[in-house]
Order: C-alpha cells, then sequence, then structure tokens
C-alpha cells in the first residue's frame, strides 16, 4: 500500500530571508508570521522516511522548530548558498545514525567538497566532523528515496542548470527562470505544484509573480504554493488574495499530505 507523502515547507524565502537584516521595508517589519521567511526548503514525509530538499543557513533551526530527530537524506537543486549553507549542521543526525546520505549532480558536490572539504576527507578526519553518503543524480534518470520514486527535472537558474524534484503528485521547483518543453512533461498531471515567485518587477535568475502564473496555467496542477518570495513580492495577505483560484503563497511551516 502507498503511503502518503507529507510536505513540510521549513522556508519560504529567498536567499537573504525576510526580514532582511537591517531593512526598512514595510514587508520586512511586518508582524504577520506569514511575512516572516526563513531560506528555502522543504521536509518530505512518508512512514518513517524524513528527507529533506536542500539545507541552506537555517537548517539547525528549522530541524529544531520541527523537532526531526531522524533525516534520511537531503536532495540538492544546486550549490547555491542559500540551498547549502546549512549542512555542517548535519552533525547530530550523524551522531545517532552515522554518514548521511546526500543527492546531487555532480557539480554540486564538487562544490561542496570544495566548501566543506572536512565534511567529504577520508583521511586525518577531524574528530566529530560529520560525513556523507554521495549520490549522484544525473538528468532524465529517475531514482528511489524509500519506496518512492523520484524524477529529477531540470531547469535553468540564468545560466546555471538545477534540478527539481517530482515525487508522486508533488513536483518542487525553485530558483528556475526557463524551463524546456521535454522537462515540463515530466511535470504534467502533478497535482501540487510548488514554484518559484520572487517579486513582481522581472529578473535575471528567477519567475517573477507574472512568469510563475504563466508556468501554472501551462501545467495546470490541482494546486500550487509559490515560494522563493522576497520582500518585494509585497504583504503576504496581499499578495494571496490576488491570486487566482487554487494558486497559494506557501509560507514557513504550513504542512499539507498529498
Amino acid at each position: 500500500m502507498e503511503q502518503r507523502l507529507k510536505i513540510t515547507f521549513l522556508g519560504t524565502g529567498t536567499s537573504q530571508g525576510i526580514p532582511i537584516i537591517g531593512s526598512t521595508h514595510p514587508v520586512c517589519l511586518s508582524n504577520d508570521e506569514k511575512d516572516k521567511r526563513l531560506r528555502v526548503s522543504v521536509l518530505l514525509s512518508w512512514g518513517e522516511y524524513n528527507y529533506v530538499i536542500d539545507c541552506g543557513p537555517d537548517f539547525r533551526q528549522q530541524m529544531l522548530t520541527h523537532k526531526i530527530s531522524k533525516l534520511d537524506g537531503i536532495l540538492f537543486t544546486h550549490e547555491h548558498s542559500d540551498h547549502t549553507a546549512g549542512l555542517d549542521d548535519i552533525r547530530p543526525f550523524f551522531f545517532r545514525q552515522g554518514d548521511i546520505p546526500i543527492y546531487a549532480r555532480k557539480r554540486v558536490i564538487k562544490s561542496l567538497k570544495q566548501r566543506f572539504d572536512y565534511i567529504f576527507s577520508r583521511k586525518n578526519r577531524y574528530p566529530g566532523a560529520p560525513a556523507v553518503i554521495i549520490n549522484l543524480i544525473k538528468k532524465g534518470i529517475s531514482f528511489k528515496l524509500g519506496d518512492k520514486e523520484v524524477v529529477p527535472i531540470e531547469a535553468d537558474h540564468n545560466r546555471l542548470k538545477v534540478f527539481g524534484f517530482r515525487v508522486d503528485g508533488f513536483t518542487y521547483l525553485t530558483d528556475v527562470k526557463s524551463i524546456r518543453p521535454k522537462e515540463i512533461e515530466k511535470i504534467r498531471g502533478t497535482k501540487i505544484l510548488v514554484v518559484n515567485a520572487l517579486r513582481k518587477e522581472p529578473h535575471h535568475s528567477h519567475f517573477n509573480l507574472k512568469e510563475a502564473l504563466e508556468f501554472v496555467e501551462t501545467i495546470k496542477p490541482q494546486k500550487t504554493y509559490f515560494t522563493h518570495i522576497s520582500h518585494l513580492l509585497g504583504f503576504h495577505k496581499e499578495v494571496e488574495a490576488q491570486l487566482p483560484k487554487n494558486v497559494y503563497l506557501a509560507y514557513d511551516n504550513l504542512e499539507m499530505t498529498l
């Protein structure tokens, strides 16, 4: 019997988060909890499995907030710091479980090895350093997480190739500026789509709100949640009130089950 997939939004903000340090922008000064956004990440849970997509600089805080005591692996969309900078904080999981599986394309693994060499080194390891099990993701090749199949979906983040992921009827995409028709076909039939909508003004490497809404029209999922949101998109309550039916702004700690 297929186990239901639970999705928890650990963070829904852009690279600086909201509020931005020192900012006096009205959204950064908002008292609405839905306007406070940690760096973007989601937790996928089913049965006894817990997998995280991306672990940015807020990873430790996110794990504590949701009382996560077991982590089966981390999937990386790409190597930018707001998606990877929390890797050292896998240490408590490593101490309890041993080496932590990570999943990423070869280029991302190379970047992580440069930045976290002590995690990947097998010689003269520093006592207390965590360790990982590397699983390479390749375009067009699905892979297994526990008893579920994961379909990698390649998109363009300006000139950088990034991966999104489809699990069952759930598709997660972030830091997307464009996506090729062949990859779009892998998304069709999705029940819940998560995709980035950075702000209203155009951006060189992210969908703005207009582009994200056009993408939703192309995919036609049952429900869509926008993520990787900056303060420039506006107040959560005001923006969501203007969105089409079955399109929503995600917010930190939002949970849903597929």
